[in-house]
């Protein structure tokens, strides 16, 4: 099935997500090729796990795992099938959060067996001026609970005005994506947290001007 959904990715999903996003890329070597590896990313739109899986490699490609609500993207068996086969999301329960069922589980069996983990440290998308929210700590558990497993940061820049919080239908855009140098936990997790904020912060300084100009 993982071939299956690498050529649906590169004959489907890239070529669409390149017509609609046109993405500049910065440091696109820097993105790991086999896991277990985290890869975290900003949040302001749906497109930010297609643009990020136009980025990587083919070599690599079959083993990019986006972390996903299941409450959105298991809603339905169109979306539940492309979500698992074609997007090949790891399903969080973000519902049982505070339960004391561990919702991160799926994410760390994904990084045990040698995937590369997509996350949204901020849990939600945010609006649609790049704004980084409140980051949550569940990156720092993954990357506590696998030895030496590195934490790519990325900064995205410009894809909440490509299909807002809220919208329906895609605006054609251009993008930014600049990658950071990969991060290592150190075995305490506030400290982690900080060393993400300020990497995301400083990936959002080194973005170029998009090519549009906003009027706000």
């Amino acid at each position: 099935m993982r071939w299956i959904r690498l050529i649906l990715l590169m004959v489907v999903a890239r070529p669409l997500a390149r017509l609609l996003i046109g993405c500049d890329v910065l440091g696109p070597g820097r993105l790991p090729k086999r896991g277990p590896a985290i890869v975290a990313a900003n949040h302001n739109s749906h497109v930010d796990t297609l643009l990020l899986l136009s980025l990587f490699p083919a070599e690599a490609l079959r083993f990019v795992r986006p972390v996903a609500a299941a409450d959105y993207f298991l809603a339905g068996p169109v979306i539940g099938w492309v979500s698992r086969h074609l997007i090949g999301i790891v399903p969080i329960e973000r519902d049982q959060a505070g339960t004391g069922k561990d919702v991160l589980a799926p994410a760390r069996e994904a990084l045990i067996a040698g995937d590369i983990v997509v996350i949204f440290p901020e849990g939600t998308r945010g609006d649609a001026k790049d704004r980084l929210g409140p980051l949550k700590s569940g990156v720092a558990h993954l990357a506590a609970a696998v030895p030496d497993c590195p934490v790519y940061p990325v900064w995205i820049q410009g894809a909440g005005r490509v299909l807002p919080k809220g919208g329906r239908l895609p605006t054609p855009m251009t993008c930014c994506a600049v990658v950071g140098v990969p991060l290592t936990f150190g075995g305490d997790r506030a400290v982690f947290m900080g060393v993400l904020k300020d990497s995301l912060d400083a990936l959002k300084a080194e973005a170029p001007p998009l090519r549009w100009v906003d009027q706000d």
